[in-house]
């Protein structure tokens, strides 16, 4: 039995099936805990299992993306936008930025997206999560006030955060997770 669904990724063709795989999950995640879309922070995450897929999908992100000199950067530019097309009631949604993560023995996903919301909504959001509601939680990590959303039958996470914070997490790394 293969232990993930698309890894190890071997082609641009493979990323892009992943991708709209990971974009498809993660609306259905939002939906399923909040009955709504939010906006889309237009940055997808790809999570790498295994050593060699990470030096493949690290030196396409390369071909893909925009350079930089910032060892800590996350996400990159991408030099052509990702458009995945609206499907049912989910929304067109242009993606700008990609992000390849590190093989993380603790992450079995294929890849996350972020939704944004103004801070007042966010703080709306939160005491709700915080009473319950299934497939969401806050995320615990002290540098970002976020809410995951999770399904242990959809490998892939969404996050939920203000725009700020979507745009500090397109530039730099975890300190907490260095991932």
């Amino acid at each position: 039995m293969k232990l993930y669904c698309f890894s190890p990724i071997r082609s641009k063709e493979e990323l892009f099936t992943a991708i709209r795989h990971v974009h498809f999950s993660c609306y259905q995640l939002c939906k399923q805990s909040f009955n709504n879309y939010f906006a889309n922070a237009q940055n997808i995450g790809i999570f790498c299992h295994y050593d060699q897929e990470y030096a493949f999908l690290t030196k396409l992100r390369q071909e893909l993306t925009e350079s930089s000199d910032n060892i800590n950067q996350k996400y990159f530019r991408l030099h052509e936008p990702i458009i995945i097309p609206a499907q049912g009631d989910v929304p067109e949604t242009t993606y700008s930025y990609l992000y390849v993560r590190k093989p993380d023995p603790y992450r079995a996903q294929v890849g996350d997206i972020d939704f944004f919301v103004t801070p007042d909504e966010y703080e709306t959001l939160k005491l709700e999560v915080e009473k319950g509601i299934p497939g969401a939680r806050v995320f615990d990590r002290k540098d970002l006030a976020m809410i995951e959303l999770y399904n242990p039958d959809i490998d892939a996470l969404g996050y939920v955060s203000t725009s700020t914070v979507s745009e500090s997490v397109r530039a730099k790394l975890s300190e907490a997770t260095k991932l």
